[in-house]
């Protein structure tokens, strides 16, 4: 099935960034007349301008798309949201990619993204020129002259982030703040380790200080193996005992499609860190899902020391039981930092998990009504689908690649990536596919939202969620409009 897009209100939104940006030169719209998810939706780094400083700018590879990162800003929410606006400059916090539906970029036309008279123009239902050329003419044209901004747009774009990033990690002192605005667009992977261990708190920014830090913080990982683990089980409680029991029948069941998950070593490290982490939390303690949470670590982390694809868990014999040993530390810690900023999600009654299921239930009503009427019409809750949603952060709904570029944007986004950006996710997500709910009755519906169909996806339909969750936030952070207001139809 196919994610049915933006709810309408949405839609209208993103349409009028047209209408109040006529001062702007305009590109031909990179997708025409289509209502599904675009084939890639990567976002640009947002510190891309073009020759008049504006935040728009034009990629053209494979897929022929027009990626978009402008400032967004919005007017006073009032019953039909206003619009969006796009000013010139761009601020790296504000990000967004090019939707599915008719949203254009604010560039300068050229030959090579306006000649329409090298192939057959003809009209979508929308009744936008849409240009199809034979694969011969495509061949002669990439070879053209005139094929030069493609070339220039698609090829630098790896390079530039990847040397914008090589710059922010080699200073002195990392600049957190810079890095954080350049990793919401998704960190390479080369990179991602030390990025993540950065945004989590766990490596320090200073150069000078990170070998003693994790010279430190390895070493108390390892002392708290040999009072809390390498024990007898007669020195341990009932209640420890019993947490215990419920790791070790917990980690067989992490991610078993993934090869890596399955490898003994792995298993031994992932209880190990969980049976400490709980032993020193005491008042959250162990509950099923914090499982879960290890696992995106754990991948990210080993793979500094691999060559192959660390998920399938390739070359991993060949670690040395240091490396795994340090690994298993780093991730320990920085699941703590992680797990600290969501505490109240794992304690009695995990009231942070049913507080950011009711925040969803009442956010879905302003964006998509026709929705959540027929949630209710059939009988389904938001607790029963939702709740997973929030005590996994959704690790159960994607495969773990893109559960990876996800927490990407999550950790930039500071302490609410993973609870108040979550919500508007989950929102974005869940809309993805409100056409195909609301032709479903209980039986189907229920079974469907305990295995949405996102065997498929990828980090370019990962980013459009994300895209799409920004605007979102945009609209409704800082602000308890989508909580308290009487009549959540009237944007409609």
């Amino acid at each position: 099935m196919k994610p049915s897009g933006l709810p309408g209100f949405l839609r209208r939104s993103i349409r009028s960034v047209d209408d109040d940006d006529d001062d702007h030169d305009r590109s031909e719209h990179f997708q025409q007349g289509s209502s599904s998810f675009p084939s890639h939706g990567s976002m640009i780094p947002p510190s891309y301008s073009n020759s008049r400083g504006q935040g728009a700018v034009t990629e053209l590879n494979d897929s022929d798309r027009v990626q978009f990162g402008a400032k967004v800003q919005t007017d006073d929410l009032n019953n039909d949201l206003k619009k969006i606006h796009v000013s010139d400059g761009v601020d790296a916090k504000f990000r967004m990619v090019g939707t599915s539906h008719t949203l254009k970029s604010s560039i300068k036309k050229t030959p090579s993204a306006t000649n329409e008279s090298k192939g057959d123009v003809t009209k979508t239902a929308d009744g936008e020129k849409q240009t199809s050329i034979s694969p011969e003419q495509a061949t002669a044209q990439s070879s053209d002259s005139s094929s030069t901004m493609t070339r220039e747009a698609t090829a630098p774009t790896r390079n530039y982030k990847e040397g914008k990033f090589d710059k922010i990690l080699s200073a002195n002192v990392v600049d957190i703040a810079e890095l954080r605005k350049l990793a919401w667009n998704g960190v390479p992977p080369e990179h991602r380790p030390q990025v993540w261990k950065m945004l989590l708190g766990y490596l320090p920014a200073n150069t000078s200080r990170r070998s003693q830090t994790l010279k430190r913080k390895r070493q108390e990982y390892r002392d708290a193996i040999a009072q809390h683990y390498d024990i007898d089980d007669h020195s341990r409680t009932m209640q420890e005992q019993e947490t215990l029991r419920q790791v070790l029948v917990d980690v067989p069941r992490t991610a078993p499609d993934v090869p890596l998950f399955r490898n003994d070593m792995i298993r031994q490290s992932l209880s190990r860190l969980l049976y400490i982490w709980a032993m020193r939390h005491p008042a959250s303690s162990y509950v099923q899902g914090i499982n879960d949470l290890a696992t995106p670590l754990i991948a990210v982390f080993l793979s500094e020391y691999f060559k192959g694809d660390v998920l399938q868990g390739e070359e991993l014999e060949e670690l040395t039981r240091e490396i795994l040993n340090d690994v298993e530390a780093d991730v320990y810690w920085c699941l703590t930092n992680l797990l600290a900023g969501i505490q109240d999600h794992y304690t009695q009654d995990q009231p942070g998990v049913q507080r950011m299921v009711m925040r969803l239930e009442e956010l879905v009503k302003r964006i998509d009504v026709g929705l959540t009427n027929h949630l209710e019409e059939t009988g389904v809750q938001f607790i029963q689908f939702a709740f997973r949603w929030m005590n996994c952060l959704l690790m159960r709904e994607f495969n773990l690649q893109c559960i990876i570029r996800l927490w990407d944007t999550y950790l930039s986004e500071g302490d609410g990536g993973f609870e108040t950006f979550h919500v508007y996710v989950c929102a974005s997500f869940l809309c993805q596919f409100s056409g195909e709910l609301q032709g479903m009755q209980f039986d189907e519906l229920f079974a469907f939202m305990q295995n949405i169909p996102t065997n498929d996806w990828d980090d370019g339909k990962i980013e459009i969620v994300l895209s799409q969750a920004f605007v979102l936030s945009t609209l409704f952070q800082g602000s308890d409009a989508h909580l308290t207001s009487p009549n959540p139809k009237s944007i409609f």
